[in-house]
């Protein structure tokens, strides 16, 4: 069992749902169908249609990092329940964000108890300096659960805004060592996108050929990609897979040059992200 796991009690059956916002995140909101947290809400709107449609009462919110798309609406969903007394903000203790009542950081365990649930505290910076990433060890199914903010993608990783190219590997690493069958609940839809720079990556991949075509079948079908899981992501993302010789090959061909260890490739891997289209 993973360290991050030990001690941590199973959960009562939780819902997890993805509400989109804006063109492509998605707020994640986690409910026992009656009451619900919600993670990086970057607009209250959306957020407070879906709870009012479902009955559910927002009891707290989760924060991963600083940009404005991920806490732009908590000043909002606040102010909704100010007269209850309001409701706790948690967020990463290393990054200046207002209205966050609980700074938080990697080791520590939120616990909230309504619904119940209980999430480690990982830090994980590289797409922003404090950026933090919350796992539940299991729900009532024993399947774990990982929210990530804008450092894992399904298929990719977050842009270096802050971080260091050594800072986001080790943070991938860190999620990367999580159990395989984690669910991971991305913040945004960039999957195909992705998808076609893994391939770009890593054309003879066969899983990966494979998650191509089922992710564009479900974005036909207006459905998202999301969540995908740990052991998805170690066998089609190239981000995690900076030690597979056929990428190290194609980046040597892209770049010209000899790839003499994993940073060296990861660093590779993400400038050529940044540019490609």
């Amino acid at each position: 069992m993973n360290s991050l796991a030990k001690n941590l009690p199973v959960q009562d059956a939780l819902e997890y749902v993805p509400v989109p916002a804006f063109e492509d995140n998605y707020i994640w909101l986690v409910s026992d169908s009656r009451d619900a947290v919600v993670v990086d809400p970057g607009d209250a709107a959306p957020v407070e249609a879906y709870l009012a449609r479902r009955g559910w009462r927002l009891t707290a919110i989760l924060l991963t990092h600083h940009h404005q798309d991920h806490v732009g609406g908590v000043k909002a969903l606040l102010a909704r329940r100010s007269a209850e007394g309001g409701i706790p903000v948690y967020g990463p203790a290393g990054e200046r964000i207002e209205h966050v009542t609980q700074r938080v950081t990697g080791g520590d365990t939120v616990r909230i108890a309504h619904p119940a649930l209980e999430l480690a505290v990982i830090d994980v910076p590289g797409h922003t300096a404090g950026h933090i990433a919350y796992f539940q060890p299991g729900d009532q199914s024993g399947t774990p659960h990982l929210f990530c903010g804008d450092t894992l993608f399904a298929s990719g990783c977050g842009r270096l805004f802050e971080g260091t190219p050594q800072q986001m590997l080790s943070s991938l690493d860190a999620l990367a060592a999580l159990p395989e069958h984690t669910q991971v609940h991305c913040a945004h839809e960039y999957t195909l996108s992705n998808i076609r720079f893994a391939r770009a990556c890593e054309p003879d991949n066969a899983a990966l050929l494979r998650w191509s075509d089922d992710a564009q079948a479900l974005r036909a079908a207006g459905k998202p990609t999301l969540p995908t899981t740990i052991g998805h992501e170690k066998a089609v993302n190239p981000f995690l897979r900076a030690d597979v010789p056929s990428i190290r090959a194609t980046l040597s061909s892209q770049f010209g040059a000899p790839v003499l260890d994993r940073l060296q490739a990861f660093r590779m891997m993400r400038g050529w992200k940044d540019k490609f289209r």
